[in-house]
């Protein structure tokens, strides 16, 4: 398993992460395989967030967690904070976050997070206030390292002019079908297409600059239906018989699996990104995990991005 060391933050995790948010779904004694197969596989980096199922996933994990034979020191744990559906508002005050950080604790049955992100920007955020929030919390050692979760780069400058704890982490949408995240780069200043359409103020390459790893969600994920929700899973839909054909030429080049190459293509990529999965399914994990280790050649990584529905400007 790749590692990555994020600078002023957590080091040696890995290059693949297991996002939690469909834990719910399974019984206590099936969530506590779940984690303790990832952790053999080398998969010892679980996101939740407050949202998931109103809390119910970070409730599942922390039934799960005393029976899966794992000790608190072989996870790195995150969460993220501020999604308030049930009162239909997006809230990162200080007392909001604050009171998110001990719920998910209790709920979690942890003493500390490894990492707490912001999810998604809140446009009535006060940044003098999350910076409070943040010293609390760190000076308390409820949390150790901090990020945000589609943050554009001038939300980031907004908090940094004021937060006094690093933030080394953004998560942001990223898979071979859904690659807005980089597209405009190549595309900057064409006509022809809507991929030089500037999506996100160049937050790719401003996370680059100053050092803050990229989290990218729905890695496998295609289409943003009406809903604003991922469409499914590329890997093996007919909708993408080419991609398909290309990740599994791949995959017989380097001895893994299609899923194995999809997130390949995003672990090769020298912005040394940290690709989050959701799969509940051991075997599934394994097969992604297949191919955690593989380096695609520049050929093999534009191969594919042509074979997902682009084309060389």
């Amino acid at each position: 398993m790749k590692k990555l060391n994020v600078l002023e933050g957590p080091s040696g995790i890995p290059a693949i992460a297991l996002g939690l948010m469909h834990m719910p779904a399974l019984a206590k004694d099936e969530a506590a395989r779940v984690l303790a197969n990832a952790v053999d596989l080398g998969v010892n980096f679980f996101d939740e967030a407050t949202c998931y199922a109103q809390g119910e996933a970070e409730r599942r994990f922390g039934e799960a967690f005393p029976l899966s034979g794992l000790s608190r020191d072989q996870i790195v744990m995150q969460t993220k904070c501020g999604l308030e559906f049930a009162r239909g508002v997006f809230d990162h005050s200080k007392a909001n976050i604050l009171k998110s950080v001990d719920e998910s604790l209790e709920r979690m049955g942890l003493d500390y997070l490894d990492v707490l992100l912001l999810h998604r920007p809140d446009l009535l955020m006060d940044p003098e206030e999350v910076a409070d929030a943040f010293d609390e919390l760190h000076a308390s050692g409820k949390v150790l390292h901090f990020g945000v979760s589609n943050f554009s780069p001038m939300m980031i400058e907004l908090l940094k002019k004021h937060v006094r704890v690093p933030l080394v982490f953004d998560q942001m949408s990223l898979s071979l079908e859904q690659s807005q995240l980089i597209d405009q780069g190549l595309y900057v200043n064409n006509l022809t297409t809507e991929r030089s359409v500037d999506r996100d103020n160049e937050t790719f390459n401003y996370c680059r600059v100053n050092d803050i790893t990229i989290q990218t969600w729905s890695s496998l994920s295609y289409g943003f239906p009406a809903g604003g929700k991922p469409g499914g899973c590329f890997v093996d839909s007919p909708e993408f018989p080419e991609l398909n054909a290309a990740l599994q030429k791949l995959a017989n080049r380097y001895g893994t699996t299609k899923a194995g190459i999809a997130i390949a293509w995003i672990t090769s990529h020298p912005a040394h990104m940290q690709a989050i999965v959701g799969t509940m399914s051991p075997d599934h994990l394994r097969d992604i995990v297949s191919g955690a280790d593989v380096t695609l050649t520049r050929e093999e990584w534009y191969g594919l991005y042509l074979a997902s529905g682009k084309c060389l400007p």
